[in-house]
């Protein structure tokens, strides 16, 4: 165990009681961070939304409405409980924690900075820097669509359940181009830790953002990334959990009160995690140009530790931003086009990036001509994806059914 932990500081002389209480201090801290960031995004994307539809939004609970998150939730919190008499007591009770846990579970393999010092111990600003974070990350994704189907069946009603098979098929379909997503930049950093992703990222000038960010190497991966994170958190235009036609909630149609809060909290928890996931992939995580270089001293606690999460911050609020906008301005998909989306466009252009990918690190390895090498596997890409095209069924043709 302390050797799946040994690359943070804190475990390099054993585990004792103080290195316990630090683990749990950067626990509480990750969660209280969490659940703030929740709390902010929600009052910011009504504000956002009004602003971009030329309303006002949240403005009586607190300075400008920040409080109306918290405010409603408090009142969630006393609102009646109710279970149906056809649901599965145990599995009803436990489906909304199923959904929050993964969300939390992937913020805690994401470095927001560098060291700093509790206790009198030196750690990482990270819950933990596991050697598999990246295969963590894809562990957990792929959890959280338990707590959704658990949701649905165990409400004991038919509503609830196609709901929660809409969600769960959507999680599934996308989870391919997700993970695929991520593998252009894995194999580019050689490495699953996410602490290495971000040292190989680190800032040296603005050639950075050519060079050593992994945004533009995996430019296709990041737009794959984003597409699948965006349709895994049921985040319009990919909220299909709920449908006009039934005129319910979806999974959550049976849910009252705090239980209820907790699956939408999970929800918009996933969406800061994976904008996280996405600063700590591709856009540098913490990495970006120090303060006043020239009077302050890079190794002091402005520049080693401030400044670093402030990067962070923004980065992930910039992602967040994106978002809303999203949210504020598509309509919702047709269930067939998300389908086609996922399985016809984005599987196969992330397979095909991979291998591209995978082309240029052999010539990179074998000191091919970088031009050559790279005109040569997009072009063969390109040709494989309109074969794969003409191959696929347009509109309006007929398909031979199999009886």
């Amino acid at each position: 165990m302390i050797g799946l932990l040994a690359a943070d500081p804190l475990f390099q002389d054993g585990i004792d009681w103080t290195v316990i209480a630090v683990v749990a201090v950067k626990v509480l801290v990750a969660f209280v961070i969490l659940l703030v960031s929740v709390m902010l995004y929600i009052w910011g994307m009504r504000k956002w939304i009004a602003d971009m539809q030329n309303r006002i939004g949240p403005s009586n609970a607190g300075p400008a409405g920040v409080l109306q998150t918290l405010a409603d939730g408090i009142k969630l919190f006393f609102k009646e409980q109710s279970i149906p008499d056809s649901a599965d007591r145990p599995i009803f009770r436990l489906a909304p924690y199923l959904s929050i846990l993964p969300a939390f579970l992937m913020f805690c393999v994401i470095p927001i900075g560098g060291t700093v010092s509790i206790f009198g111990r030196e750690t990482y600003l990270q819950v933990v820097d596991l050697p598999i974070g990246a295969m963590f990350i894809l562990a957990c994704s792929g959890v959280a669509v338990y707590g959704v189907m658990l949701a649905g069946w165990a409400s004991g009603s038919k509503y609830p359940l196609l709901g929660a098979v809409r969600a769960s098929a959507q999680v599934l379909s996308y989870e391919a181009a997700f993970g695929l997503g991520m593998l252009a930049v894995l194999m580019r950093a050689g490495t699953l830790s996410t602490r290495e992703i971000v040292n190989q990222q680190a800032w040296d000038g603005p050639v950075s953002l050519l060079q050593d960010w992994f945004l533009l190497p995996a430019f296709l991966g990041f737009g794959i990334f984003i597409i699948a994170a965006i349709a895994e958190t049921n985040h319009p235009p990919f909220d299909f959990v709920e449908a006009e036609q039934e005129l319910v909630g979806g999974f959550v149609t049976e849910y009252t009160g705090i239980r209820f809060a907790i699956f939408f909290l999970a929800e918009f928890m996933n969406i800061i995690t994976m904008s996280a996931v996405a600063t700590t992939l591709f856009l540098g995580g913490p990495s970006g140009p120090a303060l006043w270089p020239d009077r302050l001293s890079s190794d002091g606690w402005i520049n080693a530790t401030l400044v670093p999460m402030l990067w962070f911050v923004a980065k992930v609020l910039g992602l967040t931003f994106c978002t809303v906008w999203i949210r504020a301005s598509l309509p919702r998909m047709r269930y067939d086009q998300l389908m086609a989306l996922g399985w016809k466009w984005l599987i196969e252009l992330a397979v095909l990036f991979v291998l591209v990918t995978a082309a240029l690190e052999v010539g990179n390895e074998l000191d091919w001509n970088p031009a050559a090498t790279a005109v040569g596997s997009f072009a063969l890409a390109a040709v494989a994806y309109g074969i794969l095209y003409l191959c696929m069924p347009k509109p309006g043709e007929s398909v031979e059914e199999f009886r």
